[in-house]
């Protein structure tokens, strides 16, 4: 155990360097990059309320799942004070603010927390959610935590942000398109730049367990298998309502999101597998006989989940979530 942190240590220090030089590529300078105040209604002006009855005008035509959907993406968005606290707590990395690591993280945080700012705004004004009700879930969620089954192992920990930042864009990405079909051109807007930050953050991830399996293949693929062997749960997975236990909210959610094509069982097979042509795992050399059954698990497992997937049937049974209005 002793060695396994060591060379956890000595891999994280070798990339650290690699997040520093790549700050610039995959996250923006602060004074240049959008705000939430660049698509709201600014409350300075004459218009104010004009453009806040068009707003609500216009968010009058989404359906019910996709605001469902859209406030489970925030509740999900602005419980960055678990993400950021357990990113902190990944083993084998410098705690030097000015290292790679903590300084990534703090700009990581700082960009991911305009999309909750955005869309928590956005639904205020909207009309169409009982605010009260999303708080609390959301003050749950902080409060309750997650277990992704990462540990504080920094290997599982970048395979696990590698794949739920390539979710969380494929998730906005489809609440922009279905939003704009709807009728609804700001939260339109709004969700697909949201997107392009997670597509983003995605490539950072990825290139850092890039690095990893450069220097320590066997263990980088062993930690991808066993978080594809645990499956990779979403970070709201105990979402939760008023007078609910943890996690009974999070199926009707998912439920919502796999009704509308949001999110589905095939877009988790197609994230699995941009991860293995990324990563290059079928052609990785230098393998021990641990790494190599790793690499079968994972190069045979698109197929079997994608067998899984076909026989899903889209889920049908309605839920009123405590958040809409009405």
């Amino acid at each position: 155990m002793k060695f396994f942190e060591e060379k956890r240590r000595e891999v994280m220090v070798h990339i650290e360097k690699f997040m520093l030089e790549k700050m610039n590529e995959y996250l923006k300078p602060i004074d240049t990059i959008w705000q939430p105040s660049d698509f709201l209604p600014d409350s300075s002006r004459d218009t104010f309320f004009n453009e806040i009855k068009e707003l609500q005008e216009s968010a009058q035509g989404l359906s019910y799942d996709l605001i469902a959907v859209l406030i489970g993406d925030t509740i999900t968005e602005e419980a960055l004070p678990t993400y950021e606290s357990w990113l902190t707590m990944v083993e084998g990395v410098s705690r030097n603010e000015e290292g790679g690591w903590m300084k990534w993280t703090r700009h990581w945080t700082a960009e991911e927390n305009r999309h909750g700012d955005l869309l928590n705004k956005y639904l205020y004004l909207s009309g169409r959610v009982d605010m009260r009700m999303m708080e609390i879930s959301t003050q749950y969620l902080i409060a309750d935590g997650f277990d992704i089954g990462t540990g504080h192992d920094p290997y599982r920990n970048f395979i696990y942000t590698s794949f739920q930042e390539l979710a969380t864009n494929v998730s906005h990405r489809r609440v922009a398109s279905q939003a704009k079909k709807d009728g609804d051109t700001l939260l339109s807007k709004m969700c697909g730049v949201i997107a392009s930050d997670e597509a983003r953050h995605a490539k950072a991830y990825k290139y850092f367990i890039e690095k990893i399996f450069e220097v320590d293949p066997s263990e980088a693929m062993i930690a991808f298998e066993d978080m594809m062997r645990k499956k990779i749960v979403m970070p709201a997975h105990f979402l939760r309502e008023v007078g609910l236990k943890i996690g009974q909210t999070f199926g009707h959610f998912t439920d919502a999101a796999q009704r509308l094509g949001i999110y589905t069982a095939i877009d988790y097979v197609d994230i699995l597998k941009e991860l293995i042509e990324d990563w290059h795992i079928e052609s990785t050399t230098d393998l021990n006989e641990a790494g190599e059954k790793a690499r079968d698990y994972i190069m045979n497992l698109p197929a079997r989940l994608l067998r899984v997937a076909d026989r899903m049937k889209n889920p049908m049974l309605e839920y009123k979530f405590t958040w809409i209005n009405g």
